[in-house]
């Protein structure tokens, strides 16, 4: 059970809980740790009542300051903070598993007519906006403050250590948990000055101790005080400040982060601004001034693939050369970017995630002019690329009666055509080799000028303003083109080419998040200061040289560390050789003396004979 000294008491008046032992070594095994002192569940903080109303103030007043200061000391304590810290990651579960407003909308949306009881119960509890909630907010703040509340005043103490010096040696030495003596003819002083610089050589702090002060004149209650292993300490906090940064860094690139799409062909580019992306999503603080002024355009994609084994199929080469430029008037830059090396601009990051076909058509009206000429890209739906998409004229067709009118056509491409009565028109291999163009066309109104949000790789076919092609029989129009090839539309409505010139697209994921590097600038540090609060131990030598009352030096060594350890006694083992060398042992000091007697040894304090 541990026990608490008479008079020992904590900043706020409570009994301080000291270790068992530690009352018998005094200040040589005090802070070892910077630790905040334990305390006993509290009583009463305010003490006998005196009489009276004023009386009544006074308790009251010492009581609340007494019960804030437990509160504030549980909540700055280690298994709080852990605590916190559990919950926190805890809270990251529903933000991962449940759809999020500031991701995806459209997703919790669904998940509500999807759910009609769970929703209004997600919802009262902030689940689709968890990073935003007042609970997740809450237990974030919490462990700010806990962390710092827990750092402040360790790091003062610590800075009081360092200024300190090493505590001088407890009465008896033979009660630490490593001890060494011998006997020897060498002077107390000497062997002191060697224990000094033994000491030092080892990177100890040391000094002697002497009962007239530390440096005072030497006696026979003389000790050398040596202390090492305070980087333990140092990368304790050091792992607490590192946490406390990374936090901050988090938070700071949750609340100002980016995050878009854009699929862009060859030959096309992108400038870094809202209404470029195909998709986007931002932080609760973001501004568009925030994004970062950059373009690009993709020259060319590159990929090539496994040709046979188990592995055909698989892409070899999948990268994407573009030229970029910063700023308004930044000089153009060539680089590549591939899935593992994306294209870094100040703290934006652009990454290849996608890539697909955009075969080019040609669409000509009745009289032969070319209405639309175009690359199109169309979405893979299979690892081998077979895509499908729409193919949509909105603007300059005139039917064979003069009227104006839209054209639409469903697309259907793969790369690496089977071969006709294969029985499938799914690709093959996801390479150029056979490439084919399947087409169905639509004329009318395709319903882009509602208003309505549509999809740009999708027809809209239930639109009754929208009639499908059919020829004389009713037979609806389709064709399978090969490059080059032209399907005639019926009635004198035109035609559409299938072009030789197949392009490529790449898709793009932008990404814009601040304080990545000081996030890992706390994760490394976070590493580096557990390591060092684990693996480096604080511990205590002293070195006490007396002389004997039949003139000959007895000289004690014993060490002390802030846990038990086996590493203690070998380095204390290591040091006594190194001062033993200079001090040897003398064996033929008594000869009468039994080798098992006990040689007497002033204790420190005690007068020399």
């Amino acid at each position: 059970m541990s026990k608490t000294p008479t008079g020992s008491t904590t900043t706020d008046g409570t009994p301080a809980v000291v270790p068992p032992g530690e009352e018998e070594l005094g200040t040589a095994g005090s802070q070892l740790s910077t630790a905040p002192a334990e305390t006993a569940v509290p009583g009463s903080f305010g003490g006998n009542r005196a009489p009276g109303l004023t009386g009544w103030l006074t308790w009251t007043g010492r009581e609340i300051l007494g019960w804030v200061r437990w509160f504030w000391r549980q909540l700055t304590s280690m298994r709080v903070a852990l605590l916190l810290l559990f919950l926190l990651s805890l809270g990251v579960v529903p933000g991962s598993l449940i759809p999020q407003d500031g991701t995806d909308a459209m997703k919790v949306e669904a998940f509500k007519q999807a759910h009609r009881t769970l929703g209004p119960v997600y919802d009262r509890l902030g689940l689709f906006h968890v990073y935003s909630s007042v609970w997740f907010s809450a237990i974030y703040i919490l462990l700010f403050v806990s962390l710092i509340g827990c750092i402040v005043p360790r790091t003062w103490q610590f800075v009081g250590q360092l200024r300190g010096r090493p505590p001088g040696a407890p009465k008896r030495l033979t009660r630490l948990p490593a001890y060494a003596t011998w006997r020897t003819a060498a002077p107390p002083e000497e062997v002191h000055e060697t224990a000094l610089k033994v000491l030092k050589q080892r990177r100890f702090r040391a000094l002697l101790h002497s009962l007239n002060g530390v440096g005072g004149a030497p006696t026979a209650g003389d000790a050398v005080a040596a202390e090492k292993g305070y980087l333990r300490e140092a990368g304790n906090l050091v792992f607490h400040i590192a946490l406390i940064v990374m936090l901050v860094a988090f938070a700071w690139g949750q609340l100002y982060k980016t995050e878009g799409n854009k699929l862009v062909v060859e030959g096309d580019g992108f400038a870094n601004t809202l209404i470029q992306y195909d998709d986007f999503k931002s932080g609760n603080l973001f501004n568009d001034d925030d994004l970062v002024p950059f373009s690009f355009t993709l020259k060319k994609f590159t990929g090539t693939y496994e040709r046979t084994g188990p592995q055909k199929g698989t892409a070899r080469v999948f990268k994407a050369d573009v030229t970029y430029s910063v700023g308004a008037h930044g000089k153009d830059r060539k680089a590549t970017i591939s899935p593992n090396h994306p294209l870094a601009v100040d703290d934006a990051r652009v990454y290849l995630v996608s890539h697909g076909y955009a075969p080019t058509v040609t669409v000509r009206d009745g009289k032969g002019d070319v209405v639309y000429r175009q690359a199109v890209p169309l979405l893979p739906v299979d690892a081998n690329i077979t895509s499908q998409g729409a193919i949509k004229v909105l603007d300059g067709y005139r039917n064979a009666k003069g009227e104006t009118e839209q054209l639409g056509f469903s697309a259907f491409f793969v790369p690496t055509f089977a071969g006709a009565g294969k029985g499938t028109m799914f690709s093959q291999f996801p390479a150029l080799d056979f490439p084919v163009l399947a087409l169905t066309g639509f004329h009318g109104d395709l319903g882009v000028d509602s208003g309505l949000p549509q999809n740009v790789y999708q027809l809209d076919t239930k639109n009754p303003k929208l009639q499908q092609f059919k020829d004389a029989k009713g037979n609806i129009v389709a064709a399978r083109l090969l490059p080059g090839e032209t399907m005639t539309l019926p009635n004198g409505a035109g035609s559409i080419t299938f072009d030789k010139d197949i392009k490529e697209w790449a898709g793009f994921q932008i990404v814009q998040q601040p304080g990545t590097g000081w996030a890992l600038t706390g994760a490394i540090a976070a590493i580096a200061g557990l390591a060092g609060s684990l693996f480096i131990q604080r511990r205590r030598v002293w070195v006490r040289a007396v002389r004997g009352a039949d003139g000959v030096t007895v000289v004690e060594m014993a060490g002390l560390g802030r846990s038990e350890s086996a590493k203690l006694p070998e380095e204390l083992g290591d040091l006594a050789a190194l001062v033993h060398d200079k001090a040897p042992a003398q064996t033929d000091a008594d000869p009468d003396r039994e080798p098992d007697a006990d040689t007497p040894v002033p204790a420190e304090g005690a007068e020399k004979k």
